[in-house]
């Protein structure tokens, strides 16, 4: 079987919101890297770039399940000895929501230029308002809070 690719023509890019009130990080991030992706298109193509443009509204208000936020540790370094340090997740969520949120779902997207230009459709704001009022958004078709049946 040949690997389907669709045309240009063919890619119809739509805006989707996202509100991140109560939302657990994890879920959230996992149903906005398949719609940044398109995997919920049927002309999806894994080495194409076919996924729609998503706003993600009250970053601030994200969770995290079973106490991770306060167990959970993000380490980063600078590269020169000693270097190393150490933040926890709620600190993070507190401090810069934003880029936390980012940070997730970049991790669930494919690495390399493809990815990059996926995550270039990704906007997420820490309050309730956003400057994308024009295109007309909607909310997104999966709820993030609905628990999925097992």
């Amino acid at each position: 079987m040949r690997t389907f690719t669709p045309k240009p023509a063919d890619i119809q890019r739509v805006w989707y919101e996202v509100d991140a009130d109560g939302a657990v990080l994890g879920r959230l991030a996992t149903e906005v890297a398949r719609v940044l992706r398109g995997k919920h298109k049927p002309i999806f193509a894994p080495h194409l770039d076919t996924g729609d443009h998503v706003i993600v509204v009250n970053a601030a208000k994200l969770q995290m399940t079973a106490g991770k936020a306060d167990k959970k540790v993000h380490y980063r370094h600078s590269g020169y000895p000693g270097g190393l340090s150490a933040r926890t997740y709620a600190d993070l969520l507190a401090r810069e929501p934003e880029d936390t949120f980012r940070r997730a779902v970049r991790g669930m997207l494919p690495k390399g230029p493809l990815g990059r230009s996926m995550l270039r459709k990704l906007k997420v704001y820490a309050g309730p308002t956003h400057p994308h009022s024009a295109q007309g958004p909607r909310p997104l078709p999966i709820d993030p809070r609905a628990r999925r049946a097992s």
